[in-house]
């Protein structure tokens, strides 16, 4: 009875540790909302949390494990072994499974230096989307077609990747629109700014319209756009992009791009331009 009860009393202590554990967790999460607009800090320790939260059970299920194993008088020398041979079973895992051991080191890099937190918007293997969950040995990332694509934590240590929220939320959106030379584009910087004022997926921070190449039939146009986050510069930029075109066929059709080409008057013997 006495080593039943012994073993219940270590279940019981484990149980209650590991509950602490989330307990302190979700306290912790309650203070950082990753709802609200600028959600970098919160985001950054959602991340610690979870990576921590895994790392402090992973622990206190082998001391007691340990702690079980050492009630038995048969088994005291394993579990005592087992919480004092560390070293040798570090290097046997090593041996035989390195790159387990390395995704676990890389899970505890990442939680401290953080080249990655949850929600983060990255682009990996050509595939842009967030960041949906980071575990100690791989990480998931929601693609924006609604695909997961799973990773192991290791590669975002060994290959270079794109954050586009590693320090704001902010991001900066594009559209590009190539034109005739007779475009005016003064108007065309000023319907751009009448949408972007109506818009509400413009942060009010930035825009901007250049013209940013030229070509022999027509020139480029860049608008340059701010946003709050990269789903709403997606919609932003596509949203510019429908409504720059739309008041360009209502209001400055010739403006479109055009192939101009000379034919020569064979009564006449001169030239026409069309």
């Amino acid at each position: 009875m006495g080593r039943l009860f012994s073993v219940a009393l270590i279940l019981l202590l484990g149980w209650l540790a590991a509950g602490a554990v989330r307990a302190g967790e979700a306290l912790i999460r309650d203070r950082y909302r990753v709802e609200v607009r600028d959600n970098l800090r919160a985001r950054k320790v959602h991340t610690q949390l979870e990576i921590t939260r895994k790392i402090l059970l992973v622990v206190i299920g082998l001391v007691a494990l340990a702690g079980v194993l050492m009630t038995f008088d048969p088994l005291r020398r394993f579990g005592t072994g087992l919480l004092a041979s560390a070293g040798l079973a570090g290097l046997i895992l090593g041996l035989a499974a390195q790159r387990t051991l390395g995704n676990l080191l890389a899970g505890i890099q990442i939680a401290l230096t953080q080249p990655i937190r949850l929600d983060d918007v990255v682009i990996v293997e050509g595939e842009w989307g967030w960041v949906e969950e980071v575990t100690l040995t791989y990480v998931v990332v929601r693609i924006w077609d609604l695909r997961r694509m799973v990773l192991p934590i290791s590669w975002f240590i060994e290959n270079p990747f794109q954050n586009w929220t590693r320090t704001s939320a902010n991001i900066l959106g594009t559209v590009f629109l190539h034109t005739d030379y007779t475009v005016p584009v003064d108007a065309v910087r000023e319907e751009l700014e009448r949408i972007l004022r109506e818009s509400p997926h413009w942060d009010g921070e930035v825009w901007r319209l250049h013209v940013t190449d030229s070509g022999p039939r027509t020139m480029e146009l860049r608008c340059l756009m701010s946003a709050a986050d990269s789903p709403a510069a997606w919609e932003l930029r596509c949203e510019v992009r429908e409504k720059l075109l739309g008041w360009l066929q209502r209001e400055h059709p010739k403006a479109l791009p055009r192939i101009r080409a000379e034919v020569e008057d064979p009564v006449e013997g001169r030239s026409q331009d069309t």
